[in-house]
């Protein structure tokens, strides 16, 4: 029996959504998503200027800056799942440009980096990180963006 998997797309004010339109539809993010995950549940994806993303980092993680993507696991299953996955879309940009990678290759990449870790995937430890990492290139490599990991 296929999984349904609910994708809620937010956009924190109209000037990020026109910016992100330019970059990728909302039906191509869900693709990335559904790639990066075969649970059924809830995916909300929501992306925000950096005065909300630093206030959410400071809040949640006690960081008093804007990262680039945060992720609320609330629940999850052997099959199902539910979580938040918040963007900074103008630390994504900055960071896109920095590392000279395309927006569209940055963008996919930390969607299914936020996908992974509201399936309890992390990269605290090196095991972990080199686990994780893993997958986000096999993943991406399907999608076809190169390894996010090597320098460009």
């Amino acid at each position: 029996m296929p999984t349904k998997l609910n994708i809620d797309i937010q956009f924190a004010s109209p000037t990020i959504e026109v910016a992100l339109a330019k970059t990728a539809s909302s039906m191509l993010m869900k693709k990335w998503v559904r790639a990066a995950t075969d649970h059924s549940g809830l995916l909300t994806l929501r992306f925000v200027n950096a005065a909300e993303g630093k206030k959410l980092n400071f809040a949640f993680r006690k960081k008093n800056y804007a990262t680039n993507v945060l992720t609320f696991p609330y629940d999850l299953s052997k099959n199902s799942l539910t979580a938040d996955i918040i963007f900074c879309l103008p630390v994504i940009q900055k960071e896109a440009k920095n590392q000279n990678k395309t927006l569209k290759a940055h963008l996919a990449h930390l969607i299914v980096h936020g996908c992974l870790h509201a399936q309890a995937y992390d990269h605290e430890s090196q095991k972990d990180a080199v686990k994780m990492e893993g997958l986000e290139v096999k993943i991406l490599q399907n999608l076809g963006f190169p390894n996010p990991y090597l320098d460009q």
